[in-house]
């Protein structure tokens, strides 16, 4: 596991998602997409801390414990520089902002599927990064089940998604054979405060 992970766990909710099925599964609960054209989903933000327990230099491994007692493991990449700055006791912030954006697409469209990312060293002497991820995709509806009600997506992985839909007359708003435009960004900034003294 690397720093990428943060990008897709959902820690506060207890599991992590693949990207995709998160895509998926907020695409069918914002109101009256088509009848909109395109829609910013409301921003996403949290902030988690944890400490670090354990620390290995030579394989880049550590050990930290969030506030709620989980302990993860990860190899930190080599682009996060100063990891040797890095102490037992330390605090890790990293604050997590993402957004979704969601379009209707047009007949014949060319369909999308693009995943791109980046990890920027921060200056100063503590260790930080920001990490970046954006993922395209085009899904298409598939079914539509008004009684329940409820809409199946399928994804460019030729996997269906199926989620239930609290607002029935935004799911009047779409057909089956509808595709629509997704792009998921999100960002996490890390940040490394020593122990403080006891």
């Amino acid at each position: 596991m690397t720093a990428h992970r943060t990008l897709t766990a959902r820690t506060k909710r207890g599991a992590m998602k693949t990207v995709l099925a998160a895509i998926l599964a907020a695409a069918v609960m914002l109101p009256a997409v088509a009848a909109a054209q395109i829609k910013t989903l409301p921003t996403e933000e949290m902030t988690v801390t944890a400490t670090v327990v354990a620390l290995d230099y030579k394989t880049r491994v550590m050990t930290v414990k969030e506030a709620n007692g989980i302990l993860n493991t990860m190899t930190v990449p080599p682009e996060v520089k100063r990891f040797d700055a890095l102490k037992v006791g330390d605090t890790i912030t990293a604050k997590y902002h993402e957004t979704i954006i969601l379009r209707l697409m047009k007949p014949g469209e060319a369909a999308v599927d693009s995943l791109a990312g980046s990890l920027t060293p921060g200056a100063g002497v503590r260790p930080n990064l920001t990490a970046t991820a954006q993922r395209s995709i085009t899904a298409t509806v598939t079914a539509i089940d008004s009684a329940i009600p409820s809409i199946t997506l399928t994804g460019p992985d030729k996997k269906t998604y199926t989620h239930t839909v609290t607002d029935r007359e935004a799911l009047k708003q779409v057909k089956v054979g509808d595709r629509l435009d997704i792009t998921w960004s999100a960002a996490v900034l890390i940040s490394v405060e020593g122990a403080k003294p006891k």
